[in-house]
């Protein structure tokens, strides 16, 4: 529930807010108007690549670095959103949130346009002021928290959710998730129709990870539909470091098309699937389930495919077999029980099937990724869309910051371009969305 107070009660509040607070006072919004304040934060895959758009399962967490967002209700249907990080401001009206392909406001219209033909109309509008210590287009699913935030601000002072479609479809939190991920890709979601979406086929995982994690939690999910599996903890004497490639994985472009296409092959092979058998599986996952194995899979697709896809579609079932059905729960299970080897073992096997298989990888993700291991990472992965974008790895909690220094000069040896822009931080799992209270610091702070 959101936590309103004064404006002027926020104008007293920590630094980050306060300053917020102030890009509101500047642009006129009174003192005494109830402000609310939303820390939306990005996501960590550990393991899952491109799965939950195919009905796999994901290793899941938040990051400690997101979105902090001030937001006042407006009187009148208009939204008017202000990013004081990068000084820049947007504005439309709700009921006329025309598309704008490739701008940063794009998923906030993106949203408005689908909760009105979801909810009906908005009444109220949103002054919001922003500021981010998410790198965007870096892998961290900066748009995904852009495309949460502006649903949960909308839902805020519109009270979306207590409507009569609201409360018969995202009730939970795992079926607002659910929900999102459909108004991102532009898919339908049970009764509710599709729409204009952002332009990329993914699906539900990064808006589980935002709105479902819990502070020290890595969460497993299965997709298509989002149900939580289980979830373990990082063992005490590790520690979870993130380096961002200084390569934007833009979702955009050639990377959209690239991205996009390994949706596609994915539903390519669930249709020979059903043609081969005459099922009616909704995706890949489904179909993987009823073959009982992939080898029963891959030769109906044989059977029913050919020409140059055929190969890309045979590759991008195995990956996804062995991914989502052995590498997501050998994970779980290896830090369950801290185990260094099994855990080095299951990543190394993702990273080598993203380079071969999937094809997502540049040359300085997969250097970023061979660094962490020859530093005395033990483990280590690229994660997200791919195409640039972040790694992860695991170090010992006493070498942490000797492994994330040699790291980061290893990376700048080979890369130095690409590591003027790169970022090494520690990435403690974080609970998800939530609203604050002016006395309450971020754990950004």
């Amino acid at each position: 529930m959101a936590e309103w107070a004064p404006l002027a009660d926020w104008l007293g509040a920590p630094a980050g807010l306060r300053s917020l607070a102030g890009v509101l006072a500047e642009s006129g919004v009174e003192r005494e108007r109830p402000v609310a304040a939303l820390l939306v934060p990005g996501r960590l895959e550990l393991f899952g690549k491109h799965t939950d758009y195919a009905g796999g399962r994901s290793l899941l967490a938040a990051l400690p670095r997101g979105l902090t967002l001030l937001v006042a209700r407006r009187q009148d249907p208009r939204v008017l959103w202000r990013d004081r990080g990068r000084g820049v401001e947007a504005s439309f009206a709700i009921a006329q949130a025309e598309p704008r392909p490739g701008h940063w406001s794009n998923y906030a219209r993106t949203v408005a346009r689908r909760a009105v033909a979801d909810f009906g109309a908005c009444r109220y509008g949103l002054d919001v002021a922003m500021a981010s210590n998410l790198p965007p287009a870096a892998g961290l699913s900066s748009s995904s928290a852009m495309i949460v935030a502006a649903f949960l601000a909308l839902d805020a002072v519109n009270e979306l959710r207590r409507r009569p479609a609201g409360e018969r479809m995202i009730g939970r939190p795992e079926e607002l998730a659910g929900y999102l991920g459909a108004v991102e890709a532009g898919a339908s979601f049970g009764d509710l129709g599709p729409g204009e979406g952002v332009g990329t086929l993914g699906g539900s995982e990064d808006h589980a990870a935002i709105i479902c994690s819990r502070r020290g939690s890595l969460r497993q999910y299965r997709f298509g539909p989002l149900a939580f599996e289980g979830e373990t903890e990082l063992p005490r004497h590790w520690r979870l470091i993130v380096a961002t490639s200084g390569v934007h994985a833009k979702k955009t472009g050639g990377a959209r098309e690239r991205f996009n296409h390994l949706a596609e092959m994915s539903r390519l092979a669930a249709a020979a699937w059903r043609r081969s058998t005459g099922g009616d599986e909704r995706h890949l996952g489904d179909a993987l389930a009823a073959a009982g194995s992939a080898e029963v899979l891959l030769a109906a697709i044989r059977d029913e495919s050919s020409g140059a896809g055929l190969a890309e579609a045979v590759r991008r079932v195995r990956q996804f077999a062995v991914e989502s059905e052995e590498l997501v729960p050998a994970a779980t299970a290896a830090l369950e029980t801290a185990d260094r080897y099994a855990l080095g073992g299951a990543a190394a096997r993702s990273q080598e099937l993203a380079q071969t298989h999937l094809g997502n990888q540049v040359p300085e993700t997969s250097a970023l990724t061979a660094l962490a291991r020859e530093c005395g990472a033990l483990a280590a992965s690229a994660f997200g869309g791919g195409f640039g974008g972040a790694v992860w790895a695991i170090a010992k909690a006493r070498e942490e910051e000797h492994f994330r220094a040699r790291w980061r000069m290893a990376y700048t040896a080979a890369f130095p371009d690409a590591a003027r822009t790169s970022e090494f931080f520690a990435a403690e799992p974080s609970a998800g969305a939530r609203w604050l209270t002016p006395q309450k610091r971020t754990e950004r702070e």
